[in-house]
C-alpha cells in the first residue's frame, strides 16, 4: 500500500510518501517540504499567532493534496513539539481538523524518542546490540537508550535547534557571552538526564539521528547525500568541538555557504552543534554513527506493525 506521514514539525511541515507492506522495508515515492518554522511564530503568550495558524492550516490543505494526488491511501499525521507546547494547542488542531480533514495526532516528546529508537534499531538491525539513540529536532533532544525495539529509557529535553536560537541567540553572529550562556544552559538541562542513562549497561552502538547531526557530519568530512543512504556517515566528538567555535564566528549567510547546511538550517546550526557537543561530552560519546531513518520512519513501522497484527 501507499501511505503518507505528515510530519508538522517545529521547523518544517513534510509529507513522505512511501510503498510499503509489513514485513517489508519501506520505500520512499515522494517527498514534500515546507519551511513554516512554527517554534519562531509563537506570540508573548507562547500561542501560535493568527498567521501562523493560517500559513499552517493551508500548507496542511496543500500537503493533503498532493498525498492524494500521488494516491496515498492513509496519511499518517502528526505534530511534535512547536504544536504540542502552543497554548492555543486544542484551537490549532480543531481549526486544522475542520479545515482539512486532517486530525493531527500530537506526539509527546517520549513517543517521540520512543520511535525514533524503533526506526534506529530497525534500521541496524539486532546485531547493534544495546542502542544509545539522540535526535535534535527544532524544538526537543530526544534520547533514547535499549537492547529491544522499545527503549529501556526515553528522555526528551526542550533543547531544540530552532527553540534555543530564537531564545538565546538573537545576535547574527551572536556575541561570545550569548554562546556562552546557552552553552552553560544546554549542559545544565543535558546533565539532568545522563542518570536516567547511565544505570544501564554501556552502549554497544551510539547512532544519531536528525538534519542537524547530518549537517554537523557533513561538515566533519562525512559523504554528502549523494552518495547514497547506505554509506556510512560518522561524527566524532573531536571534529564537532573544532567546529563550535568556529560555527560561532560566522553570520549566518556564511554558515550557509558550508557543504551540507541548507539555508534555511544555517541560523540554527550553532545551537544544534551547542547541543550535540554537550550530549556527547557529558554522555562520554566519542562518535556517533548517522542515521538515515528517524522519527517519520518510526511513526510508518508502528503503522505496518499494526497492520500486520491485524
Amino acid at each position: 500500500m501507499r501511505l503518507g506521514v505528515l510530519d508538522v514539525g517545529s521547523n518544517t511541515v513534510h509529507l513522505l510518501v512511501v510503498d510499503a507492506h509489513p514485513g517489508a522495508r519501506p520505500l520512499p515515492a515522494y517527498s514534500h517540504k515546507a519551511e513554516l518554522k512554527l517554534a519562531e511564530l509563537l506570540d508573548e503568550d507562547g500561542a501560535i499567532g493568527s498567521d501562523g495558524v493560517d500559513r499552517l492550516t493551508e500548507t496542511i490543505r496543500v500537503a493533503r493534496d498532493i498525498a492524494e494526488d500521488k494516491g496515498v491511501e492513509e496519511i499518517l499525521p502528526f505534530a511534535t513539539s512547536a504544536v504540542r507546547e502552543a497554548a492555543n494547542a486544542e484551537g490549532v488542531l480543531a481549526r486544522v481538523a475542520q479545515e482539512t480533514d486532517v486530525k493531527l495526532e500530537v506526539l509527546s516528546g517520549e513517543d517521540e524518542a520512543r520511535l525514533t529508537f524503533l526506526a534506529v534499531r530497525r534500521w541496524f538491525g539486532w546485531s547493534a546490540g544495546r542502542l544509545l539513540v539522540v535526535d535534535i529536532g527544532g524544538g526537543s533532544l530526544e534520547i533514547a537508550y535499549g537492547l529491544d525495539e522499545e527503549p529501556d529509557a526515553a528522555v526528551s529535553l526542550p533543547l531544540g535547534a530552532g527553540r534555543l536560537t530564537a531564545g538565546w541567540l538573537p545576535g547574527d553572529p551572536p556575541d561570545a557571552e550569548q554562546v556562552r550562556a546557552l552553552r552553560r544552559h544546554v549542559r545544565a538541562e543535558v546533565a539532568r538526564s545522563v542518570g536516567v542513562i547511565s544505570r544501564f549497561s554501556p552502549p554497544d552502538h551510539v547512532v544519531a539521528t536528525s538534519k542537524t547531526f547530518k549537517q554537523l557530519a557533513r561538515l566533519a568530512g562525512a559523504p554528502g547525500s549523494g552518495e547514497g543512504l547506505y554509506v556510512q556517515r560518522e561524527l566524532s566528538r573531536e571534529s564537532l568541538e573544532q567546529w563550535v567555535p568556529r560555527l560561532a564566528a560566522m553570520p549566518t549567510a556564511e554558515r550557509a555557504e558550508l557543504p551540507g547546511v541548507s539555508e534555511g538550517r544555517a541560523g540554527q546550526l550553532l545551537a544544534g552543534a551547542l547541543v550535540a557537543e554537550a550530549t556527547m561530552d557529558l554522555f562520554g560519546i566519542e562518535a556517533v554513527e548517522i542515521c538515515p531513518w528517524a522519527l517519520r520512519e518510526g511513526v510508518i513501522l508502528r503503522r505496518l506493525d499494526h497492520l500486520r497484527a491485524a
